[in-house]
């Protein structure tokens, strides 16, 4: 235990004590050891001779806000960074970091809630089943779960990107196949290796054919997806100067055969047009979106927010502890589909510019996903075309 003195040669009643100081931050004096080491948090002098910690009193909002930081849970690297920031630039960290912890725990209620009603109508379905029809070892049960009535479902769909009107460079990927629909949305210096490498990453992709994986083997299945997509961004942009300021969105549904796997981080989008209404069925992982979510703005404040596009998840070049990998891992789901759903993905470049209503009407009167990509990017244009864009349509069609 550190032993309290008088720091030798200095105005010591203008400092205080590492035990005095403890009791005007609420921090213990082991912390403030440890933030020292750590140099989160500097004493204002150690004397040279017996080694004795000595603080300034005007140290005291900074070590509390320490304290307040770690007990909303802020990792110490962020807490260094935020510290050394002024009041303001504080606070939009504080924020975005919040934002990104509450995008996080809806992405793990989505899929609890997902687990819930799917086992819940597992349950159902095997309450159902007479005792002659359970563990029989046919095809049918380990394998496709169509009934005798069901038909079989496939996908029709077309893919576009533009560079826009104002953009240099095309930086956004997409692409539309039997089994793999994706949009990507690149950014900083290696941004359109990132989103290409994304895409690249899911097209070897052929799990689940026909439906035969049950759920829980495809989400797995979905996020291992993910990861190497993660890995493949993370070693395109390797070469860069800069590779943590490069990455990707990305959003992408890979077709089983009778059900669509969904995997998307960041701010591209995916909705669904079904019933003649179009239902947005992705949340952005964005700064403005948080603050939406919170009340902070309205969507039509949001519409004209003066700030950057700020992400709270993406794909990017950083090397991340396990655990923040983990958190910042891209939401993965199964969806149900039927025949005659039409389903858009897209970059902000579309979405950001073009009205809902305008976007919904352009799904609806196209004939054809060759049709609907190239009205949508002519929107975009009409729109001013501030950025690059990226968009898929996909149709649900019985299969001939």
């Amino acid at each position: 235990m550190e032993r309290e003195g008088r720091p030798v040669g200095a105005a010591s009643e203008e400092l205080v004590t590492i035990g005095e100081f403890a009791r005007l931050s609420r921090l213990s004096a082991k912390a403030l050891r440890r933030y020292d080491e750590l140099g989160l948090l500097r004493p204002a002098l150690v004397d040279p001779v017996n080694g004795y910690r000595y603080y300034d009193p005007a140290q005291v909002e900074g070590a509390r806000l320490v304290a307040w930081l770690r007990r909303i849970g802020m990792p110490l690297n962020r807490i260094g960074r935020v510290v050394a920031l002024d009041a303001g630039a504080a606070a939009v960290e504080i924020r975005a970091y919040w934002a990104r912890v509450e995008a996080e725990t809806a992405a793990r209620r989505d899929l609890a809630m997902y687990l819930v009603d799917h086992l819940s109508a597992e349950g159902r379905t095997m309450s159902r089943m007479p005792d002659n029809a359970q563990n029989t070892g046919s095809s049918e049960s380990s394998g496709r779960s169509r009934s005798a009535g069901a038909v079989a479902l496939a996908i029709r769909c077309a893919a576009l990107t533009d560079i826009g009107v104002v953009r240099t460079a095309n930086q956004d990927a997409a692409f539309a196949g039997p089994r793999l629909l994706a949009v990507a949305d690149g950014f900083g210096e290696g941004g359109a290796e990132a989103s290409a490498a994304a895409i690249e990453a899911l097209k070897p992709s052929t799990w689940g054919r026909d439906g035969a994986l049950s759920a829980a083997d495809l989400l797995n299945a979905l996020e291992d997806t993910a990861d190497s997509a993660a890995r493949a961004v993370r070693d395109a942009v390797a070469p860069c100067a800069d590779p943590d300021g490069s990455g990707t969105t990305l959003t992408a549904m890979l077709w089983t055969g009778s059900r669509l796997g969904l995997v998307h981080i960041g701010d591209s989008r995916a909705y669904l047009l079904r019933g003649g209404e179009l239902f947005r069925i992705t949340h952005d992982h964005s700064l403005v979106q948080s603050m939406i979510d919170d009340g902070s703005l309205s969507p039509e404040e949001a519409a004209s927010h003066p700030g950057p596009a700020l992400l709270l998840k993406a794909l990017v070049g950083e090397a991340r502890p396990a655990a923040v990998a983990v958190a910042c891992r891209a939401d993965v789901r199964l969806r149900e589909v039927l025949a005659g759903d039409r389903y858009l993905l897209c970059s902000d470049g579309l979405s950001a510019v073009v009205e809902a209503a305008d976007l919904r009407a352009a799904v609806v009167a196209a004939d054809d996903p060759q049709e609907a990509v190239r009205r949508l990017a002519r929107l975009a244009r009409e729109a001013g075309g501030p950025d690059n864009v990226a968009c898929v349509v996909a149709d649900v069609v019985v299969e001939e």
